[in-house]
């Protein structure tokens, strides 16, 4: 199992790293597009009907993303701040809603069409933050990372508490909050340190206090345990381990992405509101 989740990020580390650094900004969003069109197919295998539901999330997002490819990069296009209200909507309902949810152990409400708004929404933000360039978006992905990572080393050395028992029963209190201070220990770092002037702790230190930085960032690694609960609720009630099968060792792209869905959108706005 080891062996095969090694192999295979090494292979998604070869096919992304390039889109991000080398190609242009075009191929990343191309590629991801993909990436989240094969995670709206999973998340509607976890509905009902998952057949019907799969194949009408995949192709909504598949054809929405092209089209707004095309329109993004048209004369047609807006500009100015036309993605605030777009992003403020899936940052309050992830917010408000993803916290309902869970609460009320329902992950399968909105059907295959709330999937792919919530999909298309990431897949846009990741492609927005590409055209800002590779630092803003690595700096807004790894605020996820830093904080998953952190939390389960921290979980495993300290976790006494559950989180969510009845979600995801690997998850502790003591977890979140080692991954909490370890985005506020790295990200203090990032707001000062030479040549991340466009990440994502920079900008924010460019227009507020520190406290107020770290503040911002760790919300941001809150609601990515919003987003990754969300997940685990979705499979739980499916009755299911994985999402899918297509990243082998790992599972599928919605096991891997689960926690930028919601995180994405709300680094986007952040952007868009301190441009």
């Amino acid at each position: 199992m080891l062996g095969r989740r090694v192999v295979t990020a090494l292979v998604l580390l070869a096919i992304l790293l390039p889109a991000i650094f080398v190609y242009p900004p075009l191929a990343w969003g191309v590629l991801t597009l993909v990436f989240l069109t094969v995670g709206a197919w999973e998340w509607g295998r976890l509905l009902e009907p998952p057949g019907a539901s799969s194949m009408r999330a995949a192709v909504t997002v598949l054809v929405a993303g092209v089209a707004l490819l095309v329109w993004r990069d048209s004369a047609a296009w807006p500009g100015g701040h036309v993605l605030i209200v777009p992003c403020a909507v899936l940052t309050l309902y992830w917010v408000v809603g993803g916290g309902l949810r869970l609460a009320r152990h329902d992950a399968r409400s909105g059907g295959w069409l709330l999937a792919a708004v919530v999909l298309l929404g990431c897949w846009l933000a990741l492609y927005e933050l590409r055209l800002r360039g590779p630092i803003a978006l690595l700096s807004s992905m790894a605020i996820v990372w830093v904080a998953d990572i952190a939390a389960y080393f921290a979980g495993r050395a300290f976790g006494r508490r559950k989180l969510a028992p009845s979600i995801s029963p690997g998850k502790s209190w003591e977890g979140a909050i080692g991954g909490f201070a370890a985005v506020a220990l790295l990200g203090g770092f990032a707001a000062g340190a030479a040549g991340l002037e466009t990440a994502l702790p920079a900008v924010l230190a460019s227009r507020l206090p520190l406290a107020a930085v770290l503040a911002v960032l760790v919300a941001i690694a809150a609601l990515s345990i919003v987003g990754d609960l969300h997940e685990s609720l979705l499979k739980r009630q499916a009755g299911v381990k994985d999402s899918g099968w297509i990243l082998p060792g790992h599972g599928g792209v919605l096991d891997r992405i689960d926690a930028l869905i919601p995180t994405m959108p709300a680094v986007l706005l952040i952007y868009e509101l301190l441009r």
